[in-house]
């Protein structure tokens, strides 16, 4: 049973202005801080409790990632699954082939195998469909998730497992089908509609322990020091999962769910006997737009016509708002039904020209409903291509940013100069005019897209290089300060959870990570790979993700296998 205790590190930085630094921290037995400061602080507030010192470490609030995709993203990259994204041993095209060559000879004949996170730009290769998939695997049903989350590709077995082979399916609404000359279907599905006809009657035979998956990355992101997410995908199908796992020992994660705005049922209260502080539906999500690395992102600026974009499949040109899912009015409808109900918003958009469209929603029905000037705080999420007077524009309607600075460390060598013009590509993901726009961005990988790297998002915005070591941009980086608060205090301001965690304050509840060491000391370039995790704290419990992990692995998979009928769409 967990008893009254105090940590103490060399350095425990709280990220409480008022008192940023200290050396202790009491916690209660019910998890939450009694008090900060030094020893002396500390035994005062909790006399009889025992002191545990850290050493020489750094003690912060747990980071929390305010846009993420955790129950699906372990679906989607664990075993069973074969994840095969640029920067998991895939980072070439000839990588990925060579996986398949190898698999189609040691797997059983016949089964069904899944593979996610093929990137087109970074592996160099265009979308493979059927034809191309079918010189790797002539006789077994195979499913490749696009890493974008836009895409699905299929060969010639899995077109024929569904029958489409004899009688192609119609485009659904927001989805679509490639199809030949003469309509039969190329093996690309497009849009979550058309990802779900594709996927969802194949998922089943791969899976046999979702819930196994699913905590394998809850445990990828607590070992990179998060305490708290956001499901940014949710729906009902999904909720016995996200129950589930809460109720494992040494569960990791504090979970805010976002519901989706297509499910009928996005605007009802959400209730469950797991309580608020580890499970809490916080708002609405749509997507104005697509992908950068799939070429359907809403722009007022072109796609180069290079050899990068030939090679990935991507038409040069402007892509204007013709390319958003949503037109105008059906954005007012969605605003229209839900704004009144309280529910707090948040629109996945890269483009340029969708943000324009979405912040005229947004204003539109702000103005309607008597909101502008409340603390209602609508998101906005990924922004890559966004400019400096939108963020002001945000920020006068009291919109707040989610921000994916992994866009730039992973393919902003691409997008200065291959993708985009110098411009715009080397300004992607403008952290610095956010900030000082006021909106409090926060930080995200958005997995599975990316790994979870709080660590490497802040280096990522300090120093404005990407992976290879290139600084681009320089006119955007942020402070350390400014960076360590996008994975704190900030991140849990978005979503609407400052009160609770974010910060090492009196009354929060005690969530830490333990670093190796504190991050001011370190060479910015450095900030990733220079530190260590060195656990993490949920109520003031260090927490043994290997006990969470086999509890997952035990569970009865049956009441969970409907979530193979769920298809992963990130972003």
């Amino acid at each position: 049973m967990a008893t009254d205790q105090i940590l103490t590190a060399s350095t425990i930085i709280t990220m409480d202005e008022n008192a940023p630094r200290a050396t202790a921290v009491a916690v209660k037995a019910d998890g939450t801080i009694a008090a900060v400061g030094d020893v002396a602080v500390c035994k005062a507030a909790l006399p009889d409790a025992a002191v545990a010192d850290l050493g020489d470490t750094a003690l912060l609030p747990g980071f929390v990632e305010s846009h993420s995709h955790p129950v699906l993203s372990g679906i989607m990259t664990q075993e069973p699954a074969y994840w095969i994204a640029p920067y998991v041993g895939y980072p070439k095209w000839i990588d990925v082939t060579d996986l398949f060559t190898r698999l189609q000879k040691e797997q059983p004949a016949g089964k069904t195998l899944l593979f996610n996170g093929l990137d087109r730009l970074l592996q160099g290769c265009s979308a493979p469909d059927a034809k191309v998939l079918d010189e790797f695997f002539p006789d077994r049903p195979v499913l490749i998730a696009d890493n974008s989350g836009h895409a699905v590709y299929l060969n010639t077995e899995a077109i024929k497992k569904l029958g489409w082979d004899t009688t192609p399916p119609t485009d659904p609404v927001g989805g679509s089908f490639a199809r030949n000359a003469d309509g039969s279907l190329t093996g690309i599905a497009y849009e979550i509609p058309a990802m779900m006809e594709a996927v969802l009657p194949l998922l089943g035979e791969v899976l046999k322990n979702p819930l196994a998956s699913a905590a394998q990355w809850y445990s990828l992101m607590a070992g990179n020091g998060i305490t708290s997410t956001s499901e940014m995908t949710y729906n009902d199908s999904l909720k016995s999962a996200f129950e589930a796992m809460a109720a494992l020992p040494s569960c990791p994660l504090r979970i805010s769910l976002y519901h989706v705005s297509t499910d009928d049922a996005c605007g009802e209260q959400f209730e469950s006997k797991i309580p608020a502080s580890m499970l809490t539906k916080r708002g609405i999500k749509l997507w104005a737009d697509g992908s950068p690395w799939v070429g359907n992102v809403a722009l007022t600026f072109p796609y180069l016509d290079t050899e990068v974009t030939r090679a990935a499949g991507i038409k040069p040109g402007t892509p204007g708002i013709e390319v958003m899912n949503y037109s105008r009015a059906q954005l007012d409808v969605i605003l229209d039904k839900y704004a009144p109900q309280g529910w707090q918003m948040a629109f996945h958009v890269n483009g340029d020209a969708a943000l324009d469209v979405v912040l005229d929603a947004y204003e539109a029905a702000l103005t309607k409903f008597n909101l502008l000037g409340t603390d209602h705080r609508w998101r906005i999420e990924h922004l890559g291509a966004a400019r400096a007077d939108q963020f002001g524009r945000a920020a006068k309607l009291g919109v707040y940013a989610s921000m994916g600075p992994f866009q730039f460390q992973y393919w902003g060598d691409l997008l200065d100069g291959q993708v985009f013009d110098h411009e715009h590509g080397a300004e992607w993901c403008r952290v610095k005019d956010a900030t000082n726009a006021g909106l409090r961005p926060s930080y995200h990988n958005d997995g599975s897209v990316t790994p979870p790297s709080p660590l490497g998002n802040i280096k990522t915005c300090v120093t404005r290089t990407t992976n290879s070591g290139v600084e681009r941009g320089p006119d955007q980086k942020v402070t350390l300060d400014q960076a360590l608060r996008a994975q704190t205090i900030d991140a849990a301001f978005i979503l609407g959870r400052e009160n609770e965690i974010g910060s090492i304050e009196v009354g929060k509840l005690a969530d830490f990570v333990q670093l190796s060491a504190d991050p001011y000391t370190v060479d910015p370039l450095h900030l990733s790979d220079g530190i260590s995790v060195l656990g993490t704290w949920l109520s003031g419990q260090k927490l043994d993700l290997e006990a969470f992990q086999k509890a997952a692995g035990v569970v009865d998979p049956a009441p969970h296998m409907h979530l193979a009928t769920i298809p992963h769409r990130c972003c």
